[in-house]
């Protein structure tokens, strides 16, 4: 599936099942939320803190998903062509960091 399809599906899911989109800041504090979900299995799993029983079930890719659902409503909402935006938005990583982290002791280069 591409951006561009994603962002159709979900569209049309919302305009199916949802109503209507809520409102931008609204979505904008879904986001954080699920950002903060992702988090909490990130740092439980992989890093130091210890893993709680009822974290263990939790599915990481899941929480993925629904950053990225949420991610997409809010450019379905504001107009943002999201493949058009990643397309730029890789081109001016790889022109700002061509040499960048190549050069970067800290990566054991």
């Amino acid at each position: 599936m591409t951006l561009k399809e994603a962002q159709h599906q979900v569209d049309q899911w919302i305009k199916l099942h949802g109503v209507r989109y809520f409102n931008e800041m609204t979505n904008m504090a879904m986001l954080t939320e699920e950002v903060g979900e992702v988090a909490r299995i990130m740092s439980r799993r992989y890093g130091e803190q210890s893993e709680k029983e009822s974290d263990k079930s939790k599915d990481l890719g899941d929480e993925m998903a629904d950053v990225l659902w949420v991610l997409i409503c809010l450019a379905n909402q504001t107009g943002v062509d999201l493949t058009t935006a990643f397309k730029k938005n890789l081109e001016k990583k790889t022109e700002r960091d061509k040499d960048r982290h190549h050069q970067n002791p800290k990566l054991g280069n």
